[in-house]
């Protein structure tokens, strides 16, 4: 075999291994963020029996909660935290909404329960998203 037909082949062959057409594999979903707001499903938990975590001020909640809420500011919640081990009865995959006036501190408290440990959390939005 000459030289040229065998660079011939071996081009022949690297290109007929290029040519097949394999898609890249899918990329996988990205995961929700600690930011992104699903009332829908916060409603649904807090009907089968969610933990319900209102990180308003004691002010904003005295004014209007769920009823099944317990308050615990955003701005407390790192030295609270302990109080959501008690509400969950220890349980990281229990199903736990927090929800503020917009979503924004609920996705705060969200991020830091993530963080812990816990794996069902869902930020709620704000209190008029739920109620």
């Amino acid at each position: 075999m000459t030289s040229a037909v065998r660079t011939f082949t071996l081009l022949v062959a690297l290109a007929s291994g290029c040519s097949k057409s394999e898609s890249p594999p899918p990329s996988p979903a990205p995961a929700p963020s600690a930011a992104s707001k699903d009332a829908a499903a916060a409603r649904k938990m807090i009907e089968a029996g969610a933990v319900v975590l209102d990180v308003r001020t004691p002010a904003e909640y005295s004014e209007a909660h769920l009823p099944a809420a317990t308050n615990i500011p955003v701005q407390q919640f790192s030295e609270r935290i302990a109080e959501v081990e008690k509400l969950v009865g220890g349980d990281k995959a229990r199903p736990i909404v927090v929800y503020c006036a917009s979503g924004a501190r609920s996705a705060k408290a969200k991020a830091q329960l993530d963080a812990a440990g816990y794996t069902n959390v869902v930020n709620g939005g704000g209190y008029d998203d739920l109620h």
